[in-house]
């Protein structure tokens, strides 16, 4: 028993600033995490926010309308469908423009319709332009009302410009983890050195001397990265109480899970890889380079 404190004792106080310090970096990268899916989310909701019209001939009757309608479900690039009736149309229209188009000419002059929005992945203005001369070319179809090309570029020039910049912001993220850890491990393995260089002298090969120091680090990355998680999730759930709304319409409990497991991997996959390569560094040292 007595035994086992020691060794347990030994590994925090060995690997307590390397923990601390990992944490931050990860509570970090969480957060870019997060801000990165909040703003797929939201492009993806405004991309599916295109809405295209169909209006029908007027030799089309309400119920003709409402089986297109049934079929254009079953389309690839059909997000959502509504179908609007003639009685709904002219209702739409007095509340829109406040004119009465029964009174000025004593019949409903208007179409039945059908709107619809389309999935993300068809929002480009050439998928649009394709699905607007299909529709077109079908019997009993007047015409097809689109968004200006012009704005779905702009668009989408707008959220592939915000893509990129999330994507340069987690990369250099990764890359400043990747050095902080690197640095705060090298620290823990340099007080080893001695160790290290001892258990050369007895014949322990390379891999067996590593083994030890790459699973200690990557348990303490996997500590780190738990740590780190928590923190977040409860920050997370507990962001309305503080006045910050919003964040659970992209964050939902599979996401934060996601996120979580993430965090967990790379803190993982940093601080083994950072102990392979302090180590690897002291393996080739002779022993005069030790007191460097």
């Amino acid at each position: 028993m007595k035994e086992n404190k020691e060794v347990k004792i030994s590994f925090w106080a060995s690997h307590l600033t390397t923990i601390v310090s990992v944490t931050l970096v990860l509570i970090i990268v969480g957060v870019i995490s997060m801000i990165w899916i909040g703003a797929m989310s939201e492009t993806k909701r405004l991309k599916e926010r295109i809405e295209m019209s169909a209006v029908m001939s007027d030799t089309i009757s309400d119920l003709q309308a409402q089986a297109f309608s049934e079929k254009l479900k079953g389309e690839p690039f059909v997000k959502t469908v509504r179908f609007i009736s003639r009685e709904q149309a002219l209702k739409e229209w007095t509340a829109e423009t406040g004119e009465d188009l029964m009174e000025m000419y004593d019949v409903n002059p208007l179409s039945p319709e059908v709107s619809f929005t389309l999935k993300a992945e068809w929002s480009s203005p050439y998928n649009i332009e394709r699905i607007k001369k299909k529709l077109s070319g079908l019997n009993g179809i007047e015409s097809v009302g689109a968004p200006d090309a012009g704005i779905i570029e702009s668009m989408n020039s707008n959220i592939a410009n915000l893509t990129l910049i999330l994507a340069i912001v987690a990369a250099v993220m990764i890359i400043i983890s990747f050095v902080l850890i690197n640095n705060t491990v090298q620290l823990t393995i340099y007080s080893r050195r001695f160790s290290i260089h001892t258990m050369q002298l007895v014949g322990a090969t390379n891999g067996f001397i590593r083994r030890p120091i790459i699973l200690s680090n990557m348990l303490g990355g996997l500590i780190s990265g738990v740590i780190a998680s928590v923190l977040i999730i409860v920050a997370v759930l507990f962001a309305p109480h503080a006045g910050i709304r919003g964040i659970s319409a992209y964050m939902d409990y599979a996401v934060l899970g996601c996120v979580a497991g993430g965090i967990m991997l790379i803190g993982m996959l940093l601080c083994a890889l950072a102990a392979w390569i302090a180590a690897t560094r002291y393996l080739r040292k002779d022993y005069d380079e030790l007191f460097k």
